[in-house]
């Protein structure tokens, strides 16, 4: 009722989604919905608990301490929490304006592994992999850590021997400095980073978007790495900024050793015959891992050479994998919606004559 004439003419249909509940309940109050508008209710889909896709808001991430056990159990293939104690403790940082949060996902649905989502220092703990995500305004995000003690919380846990990564803004804050001259993403210029990779980062008012297949550098197989040389990646980046400091293998001007984790062979939209692009750096020690490819852990070669590294140095050995079939999730919740509604009239709002049988 709150739309303007010509908006409500082009609503055919309403939907109860992500009813909890008995839907008898609803029956009432669906049809005076329809009374009052005159547009039929094509039905109700109810909360679905048990499935694996992409969250659309990072308001569904997990509170802070709460172990992804429980979430790693509901799936089909995981076994009960029971059989897969926590091995591999993961803290990601909850930024406020954390962005791709679901490059964590498969980490959560990891069979003993715990994911965290922290905001506060003293909620960090003693995690063996701290996580840096990326961000929509990285420098302001940066500050926001610093002003809450997470900076230095975090530079902490790498002093006592926690793996540290970064994906996208996650790795612009870990170098020396990031410079925003042209107030790209906010008021402030410039602010120095976690200094535990010797790269600096300033941002440009051009952002980087592409689809890109690379592999681990053989170079850089060590530490979080060891046994990934040569394994594929797929992921895509989307920044704004360069990094400079971690062009490829050798040492920076400081002296000090920095590799370029991954060669980039194909770039979507851009020329790629003979591409051999660097991207991100490690650390002489492997413990330390920025890029700015995004959907890293959903490569499940690589995801599981990390945590069995991290896994490894505590003298620890992960359960297998069960993986996760997305497109498989996809069709579960397609057949969910579709049993939900009353397709003759969504396929009579769309226009669209059924020549088939819906399963």
């Amino acid at each position: 009722e709150l739309l303007e004439p010509e908006e409500r003419a082009l609503v055919r249909g309403l939907v109860i989604n992500k009813f909890r509940g008995d839907a008898a309940l609803l029956t009432d109050g669906l049809d005076w919905l329809a009374e009052r508008t005159g547009i039929p209710v094509a039905g109700v889909v109810h909360h679905f608990r048990d499935i694996h896709i992409p969250e659309e808001d990072s308001v569904s991430l997990e509170p802070a301490g709460a172990s992804s056990l429980a979430s790693s159990a509901a799936h089909p293939d995981a076994p009960p929490a029971a059989a897969a104690p926590a091995i591999l403790d993961i803290a990601v940082i909850r930024l406020p304006h954390i962005s791709n949060f679901d490059d964590f996902d498969p980490l959560a649905r990891h069979r003993g592994v715990a994911l965290r989502y922290v905001d506060a220092a003293a909620e960090l703990g003693r995690p063996d992999l701290v996580i840096l995500p990326g961000s929509k305004t990285t420098i302001p995000d940066l500050a926001w850590m610093q002003q809450r003690g997470l900076a230095a919380a975090v530079q902490q846990r790498y002093r006592d021997g926690a793996a540290v990564v970064g994906i996208c803004g996650g790795y612009q804050m870990l170098g020396r400095r990031l410079a925003d001259p042209d107030r790209v993403e906010s008021s402030i210029t410039e602010l120095p980073g976690l200094g535990l990779l010797p790269v600096e980062t300033v941002f440009q008012g051009t952002k980087e978007t592409h689809r890109i297949e690379g592999a681990i550098a053989p170079g850089a197989a060590v530490g979080l790495l060891a046994g990934a040389a040569g394994l594929p990646v797929r992921g895509y980046e989307i920044h704004m900024g360069r990094t400079t400091g971690a062009g490829g293998m050798g040492a920076d001007a400081a002296g000090e050793t920095l590799t370029a984790p991954l060669r980039i062979h194909y770039r979507a939209d851009a020329p790629s015959a003979g591409l051999s692009d660097p991207d991100g750096a490690v650390d002489a020690e492997g413990r330390v891992l920025g890029t700015y490819v995004h959907g890293l852990f959903h490569n499940a070669e690589l995801r599981q050479a990390i945590l069995q590294a991290l896994a490894r140095r505590k003298g620890a050995t992960l359960p297998p994998d069960p993986g996760l079939d997305l497109d498989r999730e996809y069709d579960r919740l397609a057949d969910w919606v579709r049993n939900s509604l009353d397709m003759e009239l969504v396929y009579r709002i769309a226009g669209l004559e059924r020549s088939f049988d819906t399963p």
